[in-house]
């Protein structure tokens, strides 16, 4: 969805005349909904039961994508997308917490790792498939695709997916707490996209107050929605949320402003955008498997790190873009940063989900896929930034794309600036397995 989205931009841009922020709002809007239920929906569903929440998650997902396919308006398209977005957190909260709560952890990382290889199969497949319906059917027909397999993964679940996982069933929910974080987390992100506005600093500080609020509310609380311990005590669960933090708001505006240079710079249609792209997501689903059962070997960081290494050198490559740029020079650089990208996710994700007790998986997924998304509307965010100052709130046209070009090239510096300081906070983390033995060890002693 999210990938093929990125390619149908153009011809929804078209039909409903969006100047180049509003366009970036399409996918934004996903991702802030998203963002936002996140961890509220994750604490949930460690009460309520993950696989009730993530029924019910597919089925709002698959609401929303049959309204993104009849929007009528820019308005009513990117309030479906919020719709999307809610059930995609409420997928995104619970489906990690579930594969955790099943595999041992000799075999987690493993497991994980299939896991982020089925998402990035997804993504590989969404350019294509995406390019493909866009040229044919038009953009419509991308939403209406997600509607039979939304069908299909809902019967699958009621059939075949036994059990159910609430180990913190019966504590209560801290609404308090969830409005907060909620009004915080909304003021933070929207602010940071209207930035150098000054209503958009003035949004961004209320957020930051409200967040500190958060803080300090939640560690006076009984049963919070956000154990804010887990991020004090546990230098493992921290730093890995921060290296995803700052993973993910280096790379995933990667394929939203390439489709702008392909098709706009480039004059490429839709289809053949979609092949260029695919090189990225395909080269992460590749690796992902293999990372996963490496993690499960060796220390996760040092997995992740040199993952988070290569995608700093392909973000420098794409710094260098140009008119005259070889179509194999791009393909190569969108290699390198997902062959990065599939060596950091699973071994990051193994690590977050490894080092936390069992009643708090679902909290564990929850912000490990916010901190995804935060740093996904981030980088978004970066994007539509430097739209704003190189582009102006303007239509983009293939005549009419002089700034995108300086434009890309300052994100891909500032991305892999940011990059290159999470290879930083991965490599601090500090060790896992070692952890693990020992906590073993002390419940063996204990048994004794």
């Amino acid at each position: 969805m999210g990938s093929a989205v990125n390619v149908a931009l153009p011809r929804i841009g078209e039909e409903f005349g969006m100047n180049a922020i509003t366009l970036g709002w399409v996918a934004t809007s996903y991702i802030l909904a998203a963002a936002i239920g996140l961890v509220p929906l994750g604490r949930l569903a460690d009460m309520r039961g993950r696989k009730r929440v993530f029924t019910w998650g597919v089925v709002v997902f698959t609401l929303g994508a049959i309204a993104s396919a009849l929007a009528v308006s820019t308005a009513t398209l990117i309030a479906a997308r919020v719709v999307q977005g809610l059930g995609g957190a409420m997928m995104f909260g619970t489906g990690t917490a579930i594969l955790t709560s099943v595999y041992p952890p000799q075999l987690r990382g493993h497991a994980l790792g299939i896991n982020v290889a089925s998402v990035y199969l997804g993504l590989s497949l969404g350019p294509t498939l995406g390019g493909l319906l866009t040229q044919a059917f038009g953009w419509r027909s991308v939403f209406w695709a997600c509607v039979p397999l939304g069908v299909a993964v809902i019967a699958l679940v009621v059939w075949k997916l036994e059990g159910e996982w609430f180990e913190a069933r019966g504590e209560r929910f801290d609404i308090a707490g969830t409005v907060l974080y909620v009004l915080a987390l909304l003021c933070l992100m929207y602010g940071f996209t209207l930035i150098p506005a000054v209503s958009g600093g003035v949004l961004v500080g209320v957020g930051l107050v409200g967040l500190a609020g958060f803080v300090l509310l939640e560690r006076r609380s009984r049963s919070p929605v956000l154990d804010v311990s887990l991020f004090s005590g546990n230098q493992v669960f921290a730093l890995s949320n921060v290296a995803a933090l700052v993973n993910y708001s280096a790379t995933y505006a990667v394929g939203f402003l390439l489709s702008l240079y392909l098709q706009y710079a480039r004059g490429l249609d839709a289809r053949a955008t979609g092949f260029v792209l695919v090189a990225g997501p395909a080269m992460q689903a590749a690796v992902s498997p293999f990372a996963g059962r490496l993690s499960d070997k060796m220390e996760p960081r040092i997995v992740a790190s040199v993952g988070m290494g290569l995608t700093v050198v392909g973000l420098v490559a794409f710094a260098f873009l140009g008119n005259l740029t070889p179509v194999g020079m791009i393909v190569a650089g969108q290699v390198l940063v997902g062959a990065g990208f599939g060596l950091f996710s699973s071994p990051n994700v193994s690590a977050i989900m490894g080092c936390v007790e069992r009643r708090c998986y679902g909290i564990a997924a929850g912000t490990v896929a916010t901190m995804r998304m935060v740093g996904q509307m981030f980088s978004m965010g970066i994007a539509m930034l430097l739209l704003a100052l190189f582009v102006g709130r303007v239509q983009i046209t293939p005549h009419q794309h002089a700034g995108l070009l300086p434009a890309m090239r300052v994100a891909f510096v500032v991305f892999a600036t940011l990059c290159l300081g999470g290879v930083f906070a991965s490599l601090a983390r500090g060790k896992l397995h070692g952890a693990v033995k020992v906590e073993r060890q002390a419940k063996l002693d204990a048994r004794s």
